[in-house]
């Protein structure tokens, strides 16, 4: 009998940073979460970086991390951001799926301090599962929020210390299994590798759905349908590519 994919080994990301700006905050913390089965214990590796800049009073009343406690037991961020993105290349060359909740924000923001620190991107070839994208494909009509706290309650899955990256990225991860086993059906069959593309066309017709309602009501914001990386643009504001470069990108 074929395994299906929330029955197998898993990783998991988390990250707490300066705020929700992915442009141009940083990454205070991070924690990548392995588990190799449903029920086994987890193997958890953690970083706290001095972001290099101050840490503002909403970013800390989220998480309690101060600029005190970076200064005394922090890493610089250009190494702590280059021993993150190794180890999720890792999880890549093994195949095993990554899990992120709200993946373009996390995933984006490191992209950005890569790039910051290392004129470097995330490596090519990792699978994301999404719990947050999965979620709203498979009850798309349920009212109320969709943050981790909301969807652990949902799916009956324990949160203990929220908004620590650790807990955070563990509970995504039992997350994901819930979400998997509650809606065989609907996502059982599928690899990791098609479950990761086919949440890039299901996050881009939620966000279209989004921004429709943006629309609407007259709320002059705008959505990225990319998933789970937003692309970088350049000074002039278009998307960087081989294919268009301009001074303000230099």
């Amino acid at each position: 009998m074929q395994q299906h994919w929330f029955s197998g080994p898993l990783a998991s990301f988390d990250t707490e940073t300066t705020g929700v700006d992915v442009e141009s905050d940083r990454i205070v913390s991070a924690a990548l979460v392995v588990q190799p089965a449903p029920g086994a214990p987890v193997q958890t590796v953690d970083w706290l970086a001095d972001p290099g800049v101050p840490i503002p009073d909403g970013a800390r009343a989220v998480h309690g991390i101060t600029d005190e406690r970076v200064r005394a037991f922090g890493r610089p961020a250009r190494a702590v951001v280059a021993e993150i993105a190794r180890a999720l290349a890792e999880q890549a060359r093994a195949g095993r799926p990554v899990v992120v909740m709200n993946a373009p924000y996390d995933l984006t923001l490191l992209d950005r301090e890569l790039r910051r620190h290392w004129s470097a991107t995330l490596a090519d070839g990792l699978l994301v599962i999404d719990p947050r994208v999965l979620d709203k494909h498979v009850d798309r009509y349920r009212k109320g929020r969709r943050t981790l706290t909301d969807l652990c309650a949902h799916y009956g899955v324990e949160l203990a210390g929220a908004h620590d990256a650790a807990a955070d990225a563990t509970a995504a991860l039992e997350l994901v299994r819930a979400i998997g086993l509650r809606y065989p059906a609907a996502l059982g069959g599928l690899s990791a590798a098609e479950l990761h593309r086919r949440q890039t066309v299901w996050h881009a017709a939620q966000a279209r759905g989004l921004q429709n309602w943006f629309d609407r009501s007259g709320t002059p914001e705008r959505v990225d349908l990319s998933w789970p990386v937003r692309p970088a643009r350049c000074g002039c504001g278009r998307r960087l590519s081989a294919e268009h470069s301009c001074e303000a990108a230099a």
